[in-house]
C-alpha cells in the first residue's frame, strides 16, 4: 500500500512514494517483504499520516545505528519543529518518551548509560534467575490445574499468552523494580494503551500522565525507604558525585518496563508459534539435539518481537544506498524486515531454522550505544520459560490454525491478541 500526505520528508525535495504501515498489522510478513523490496532505505508513513524513512537491511541498519549524524533528540525533527506532530499522536510516547539513556546522545548518553548500568548489572539480572524459575513453575502449576479440570486438553484450549507469557515478565518487572503486586492489573491496562496505535487522543494523554504518576510515586516511596531493587539502585547510583534526577529515573523505569516486558511476552509467544508450525524443529530441541538458546535467537531473528523502533533524526543529509535521509528527517529501524535480510542470513533467510549458522547475527535488540538495556533479562526469562513449558507439556500445540492468529493493532510490536493452545 502506498500513499501520500501533506507532511513531506525532506522539505524542498521531491515527495517520495511511501509505504503506509498498516495500523491493524494484518500482514506483518508481507509488509516486511515489501519494505525489503523497496531497498535498504524505504520511504514509509506511520499511522496518523507521519512520514519517516525506514532502514530495512542488516548492514545499513548497523551503520546507521552507530552513525553520529543520526540522533535521538526530537528537537532535530523538522516536522516536530514545524508543529506537524500532534502532542496526542498515538506513537508520541515512543517517539518522545522523556529524558533517559535511550533518548539522548554523546556525553549525556554516556552519563545516563553509565549510571543505569550501575543499577542494571549482569549480576543483578543473573540473581533474578532463581525467582524467574519460581515464577515460571508457579504459572505452569496453574496451567496443570486447568488441564486437570478439563481445560487445555480435551476440554478446550487455553490462552497461553494471557495465562503464562503475559504474567511471567510482568511479575519479573514488579520484583525487579520493587512494584506492589496490586499495581500490576492497572499497569497491564496502561501499557496496552501505551502501545495501541489506534488509541484515542484523550487516552494517549491520560495514559502517559498516569504512567508518569505511578513511576514518580514509586521513586518517592523507594527514596524514603531504599530496598534491594532496581529503583533503589537507580536512586543510589553515582559517578563522581553525579546522580540521576528523579525525572531521569522515572523515564528509565518506563523505558525498561515498556521494552523488557512487551519484548519478552512476544518472544515467548512467537517461539511457541514457530515451534508449533515447524514440528521438525520442535523435535530437534525436545530431543536435546539443539539447545533452547538457538530457539530464542532464531525467534528473535525470524519473528522479531519489535517490528519497528522509533525514532532517530538526521542532523545532516545522510546517504543510504542510492537514497538520502535529508537533514531534519526521521528514521525508524524495521527489525521485522531486517531479520530476514538475505544478504545477512543467506538465501534461506525467510526460513525458520534453529540450526542455522548465522543465528547470533541478528540485531533485534538493537546495535551500538542504544542497544536494549533489557536484552539480557529478556533472554534469561525466555531461556527459563520455554524449556520449562515444554518439559511440563511436551505435546503442547496450537488449538487453531496459525493462519487464524491475529496481531494486535500495535505498529511497533509483533504482538498477538491471544495464543490458543492445547496442552496435550
Amino acid at each position: 500500500m502506498t500513499t501520500d500526505s501533506g507532511i513531506h520528508p525532506g522539505t524542498g525535495s521531491e515527495t517520495p512514494e511511501r509505504i503506509a504501515l498498516d495500523p491493524f498489522v494484518s500482514d506483518l510478513d508481507g509488509e516486511s517483504a515489501r519494505l525489503r523490496a523497496a531497498g535498504p532505505l524505504a520511504a514509509v508513513e506511520l499511522p496518523g499520516g507521519v512520514p519517516v524513512w525506514a532502514v530495512t537491511r542488516h548492514a545499513e541498519a548497523r551503520a546507521l545505528l552507530t552513525d553520529p549524524r543520526m540522533v535521538k533528540d526530537i528537537n532535530v525533527w523538522g516536522a516536530w519543529q514545524r508543529g506537524e506532530i500532534a502532542p496526542d499522536w498515538p506513537l508520541i510516547g515512543l517517539a518522545n518518551p522523556g529524558r533517559s539513556m535511550l533518548t539522548v546522545d554523546g556525553a549525556d548518553h554516556r552519563r545516563l548509560r553509565t549510571l543505569t548500568a550501575q543499577a542494571l548489572t549482569v549480576r543483578r539480572v543473573e540473581r533474578m534467575r532463581e525467582r524467574i524459575v519460581e515464577l515460571t513453575e508457579g504459572l505452569l502449576d496453574r496451567l496443570a490445574e486447568r488441564q486437570a479440570d478439563g481445560g487445555g486438553d480435551g476440554g478446550g484450549p487455553v490462552d497461553l499468552k494471557a495465562e503464562f507469557a503475559y504474567w511471567l515478565p510482568m511479575y519479573v518487572v514488579a520484583d525487579l523494580m520493587g512494584l506492589e503486586e496490586e499495581q500490576l492489573p492497572r499497569l497491564k491496562v496502561l501499557f496496552e494503551n501505551f502501545f495501541d496505535t489506534l488509541a484515542a487522543p484523550e487516552v494517549v494523554l491520560a495514559t502517559l500522565a498516569e504512567l508518569s504518576e505511578m513511576m514518580t510515586a514509586t521513586v518517592a516511596k523507594k527514596r524514603a525507604n531504599l530496598g534491594d531493587d532496581l529503583t533503589s539502585a537507580l536512586i543510589t547510583a553515582s559517578e563522581n558525585g553525579d546522580q540521576l534526577t528523579d525525572q531521569e529515573i522515572v523515564s528509565t523505569l518506563q523505558v525498561i518496563v515498556a521494552a523488557g516486558h512487551e519484548t519478552t511476552i512476544s518472544l515467548i509467544v512467537n517461539a511457541v508459534v514457530n515451534l508449533s508450525t515447524h514440528p521438525e524443529q520442535r523435535d530437534l530441541v525436545l530431543s536435546g539435539e539443539v539447545d533452547w538458546s538457538a530457539v530464542v535467537e532464531e525467534t528473535l531473528r525470524w519473528s522479531a518481537p519489535t517490528s519497528h523502533v522509533l525514532i532517530r533524526f538526521a542532523t545532516e543529509d545522510v546517504p543510504v544506498g542510492d537514497k538520502v535521509i535529508p537533514a531534519g528527517d526521521a528514521l525508524i529501524v524495521s527489525y521485522g524486515a531486517i531479520g530476514r535480510d538475505e544478504s545477512a542470513h543467506g538465501p534461506s533467510a525467510n526460513v525458520f531454522d534453529i540450526t542455522r549458522t548465522t543465528e547470533n547475527r541478528h540485531i533485534s535488540f538493537g546495535h551500538g550505544p542504544h542497544v536494549c538495556p533489557g536484552a539480557a533479562l529478556s533472554r534469561l526469562e525466555a531461556g527459563v520459560a520455554l524449556p520449562a513449558l515444554y518439559r511440563r507439556f511436551p505435546k503442547l500445540d496450537l488449538a487453531v490454525p496459525a493462519s487464524e492468529l491475529r496481531n494486535k493493532p500495535v505498529v511497533t510490536q509483533n504482538d498477538l491478541y491471544e495464543l490458543p493452545v492445547r496442552l496435550g
